[in-house]
């Protein structure tokens, strides 16, 4: 690996198909040993600790083998949670006096990909700077590194009370002993992480659970089901008569909502509602939220009429904690169903989210459907077109010149934001406006100009 090579570190840490670099034994253990000696040299003399775990991928623990293996002959105490939701690892590192978390997880991804998050001491995900660091470390010592002993099946040790830890934390958030006595509730586990975790949880605190999709065989996570792909869920919802549903992905930092109509209910709807409750309540200080540009315009002028203020940040709930850490602000997300509320979470956390809302919900007397009227969306068309590369849209004339267009149509009653993902080469176009027919025009112009000039064939 050189310093010229491209990025290790992603918008959410490393991403790959298991196997092949950067997600083969000897990148994953080179990376362990460095991880390890990094650790080393920021602790105070006592080995450092790490908390490790991940989703339910075929390939998650013989990742999570290679990750302690070279951990371990980098003098670090390994504390392995076995199969948890990301933010369980965030909670456990703090708790634990952690110097890292390291979670293995390809989060929304199918089965064949998977990744590795760093989470700090306080359960946030590494900074773009540290990650760096430790990508041109690993570059420095490509081929430095000795032979990393390989460690056998069943190791290291799952050490199960970590999970009650982390459960007891979940239920702690709301109060009382059984707070959502006469909810029920439909619960899409997506086969991962939030399996073995979502239907005990909302049981123990008295709701009535139908569980959908929570038996992993390691290569059906997020297979047509949790939150990328919530209709059997929703539709669950109404043949079941339940007051909501919640569906997650695979290593269940997400929430996607179903109101008691069946109608599903993104991360923009769950901040609307959040946020309100919040305030009304008189613990938004200040009364802002944070939410990225890919954010529809209605919250925006939804959550204005609320007297809250939206501060908007670049995509990616790593951006949004930066965001509001800055600004001292308490709640913010992501459309995608990533949503932080700082006095109880480090990140994204799915089932943290559902509880919330489900608790919010069991506190009305109105249905979720009426609490959500208020928040109308504005139409928007989201159209990603396949690039050969990616170049700064701003040296591509075409594409310049079509944006331009684009927004001088739109005027103050719309919007468009243009990016690439930063996990697959794919440019992403987001515009919004009063009329479906007029933006998915605009966006159809937008995406000719961008294949003309970066198209992958």
């Amino acid at each position: 690996m050189s310093n010229a090579s491209p990025r290790l570190f992603g918008t959410d840490g490393i991403r790959g198909r298991f196997g092949e670099p950067p997600l083969d034994r000897a990148t994953v253990t080179a990376l362990a040993v460095q991880l390890a000696a990094t650790l080393r040299e920021r602790g105070n003399g006592a080995p450092p600790r790490i908390v490790l775990g991940g989703d339910t991928r075929e390939s998650t623990p013989e990742i999570c083998r290679w990750l302690a293996a070279g951990l371990g002959d980098g003098g670090i105490d390994v504390r392995y949670a076995g199969v948890i939701p990301t933010p369980g690892v965030a909670y456990l590192a703090r708790q634990l006096d952690a110097a890292a978390g390291v979670v293995v997880s390809a989060s929304h991804n199918p089965y064949p990909d998977n990744g590795i998050k760093l989470l700090d001491p306080r359960g946030f995900k590494w900074s773009d700077e540290d990650e760096l660091a430790l990508e041109r470390r690993l570059g420095a010592s490509s081929g430095a590194v000795g032979p990393v002993r390989d460690l056998p099946e069943g190791r290291p040790r799952i050490e199960t009370d970590l999970r009650e830890r982390y459960l007891r934390h979940l239920a702690g958030t709301v109060p009382g002993e059984r707070p959502l006595d006469g909810l029920r509730l439909v619960l899409d586990a997506g086969n991962g992480a939030a399996s073995t975790y979502a239907g005990e949880l909302f049981e123990r605190l008295g709701a009535r659970v139908t569980l959908l999709n929570a038996d992993p065989d390691g290569r059906n996570v997020n297979e047509r089901c949790g939150s990328t792909a919530p209709g059997e869920m929703a539709a669950r919802v109404v043949a079941e008569g339940a007051d909501l549903g919640a569906a997650f992905d695979g290593d269940a930092d997400r929430c996607i909502l179903a109101d008691e109509r069946g109608t599903v209910r993104d991360g923009d709807a769950i901040l609307y509602l959040w946020a309100i409750c919040l305030h009304r309540s008189g613990r938004l200080h200040p009364p802002k939220i944070v939410a990225t540009s890919m954010s529809n315009l209605g919250l925006e002028r939804a959550l204005a009429a609320e007297g809250i203020d939206v501060v908007r940040c670049n995509v990616g709930d790593r951006y949004v904690v930066e965001a509001m850490r800055q600004e001292g602000i308490l709640l913010g997300g992501e459309q995608s169903g990533h949503i932080v509320q700082s006095e109880l979470s480090s990140t994204g956390d799915g089932l943290l989210t559902a509880l919330q809302i489900a608790w919010l919900r069991r506190q009305s007397d109105q249905l979720l459907s009426a609490m959500l009227a208020p928040f109308r969306r504005y139409p928007q068309v989201l159209l990603n077109v396949k690039v050969a590369k990616k170049v700064d849209f701003k040296i591509l004339p075409a594409v310049t010149e079509t944006a331009r267009s684009v927004e001088d149509r739109l005027g103050e009653d719309g919007r468009l934001v243009l990016r690439y993902s930063g996990t697959e080469p794919l440019a992403r176009i987001m515009i919004e406006g009063p009329e479906q027919v007029v933006i998915d025009a605009l966006a159809e112009e937008l995406a000719v100009a961008i294949r003309g000039d970066l198209g992958a064939g």
